[in-house]
């Protein structure tokens, strides 16, 4: 698990999944939800299999000593959960994972899935600035939830910016940024996946020496990452 900020960082996973606690230097408490994971037997294809299995936003992944499967949700003809077991049907075939008290709460999540909007806390109405994203389905869902959505920044009252950052130097902005969002505000900083130009690591440097804190991670698109950050309570 990496660290964030210079602060303690606690993990614990279990049936409840992934639980992180950060404890920030302004006595500030933020707890992250990073997923669901288990260990469980899985059947797939005439095979029994023990192994770990990951409830991500957008799909299913299994890691076993005998096979591996991803199955994405919207690939997903059927799920059913049936005394404890998790059955999923989709192009490849039926897997089955014996999850206990967890495979209906994952089978709900798997037909419901949050949208993209959802899990960025978009609110209806919200104010918000898209900075060089040129996703069309991010930009179409995001015009139908609020109506207060501009391309440049314009005001100095946004509940939400988000900065598309393929470079370091794009991370410079985000000084100037932080003056330009509402008090409980946050930047989201998207930026590609396994992109050598810019990693992680810089990333939560940046909102560190912006005096921003590093709150949350979701999975933008299939090849971006989208970090939040957020002005520290004690600061607000």
């Amino acid at each position: 698990m990496r660290l964030l900020q210079d602060s303690l960082y606690i993990n614990r996973i279990g049936k409840a999944g992934i639980v992180a606690w950060y404890f920030s230097p302004n006595s500030e408490t933020v707890t992250l939800n990073l997923g669901q994971e288990t260990q469980c037997n899985a059947r797939f294809d005439g095979k029994i299999s023990r192994g770990k299995a990951l409830l991500e936003t957008d799909r299913l992944i299994f890691r076993g000593s005998d096979f591996r499967l991803e199955i994405p949700f919207k690939e997903v003809r059927s799920v059913e959960s049936r005394a404890g077991r998790l059955e999923i049907s989709y192009p490849r075939g039926k897997a089955v994972f014996e999850l206990g008290l967890l495979a209906e709460k994952w089978a709900e999540k798997i037909r419901h899935p949050k949208s993209l909007l959802d899990k960025l806390g978009i609110k209806p109405r919200a104010i918000v600035a898209v900075l060089g994203i040129q996703d069309g389905t991010f930009l179409h869902q995001l015009r139908e939830r609020t109506s207060f959505m501009s391309k440049a920044i314009s005001t100095q009252n946004y509940d939400q910016i988000f900065l598309l950052a393929e470079e370091k130097r794009h991370l410079k902005k985000l000084k100037s940024l932080k003056r330009m969002i509402k008090r409980k505000g946050a930047i989201w900083i998207v930026s590609p996946k396994g992109n050598q130009h810019i990693r992680e690591d810089d990333i939560l440097a940046a909102g560190r020496d912006a005096g921003l804190v590093d709150v949350k991670v979701v999975a933008f698109s299939a090849t971006h990452t989208a970090h939040k950050f957020v002005i520290p309570a004690a600061k607000r």
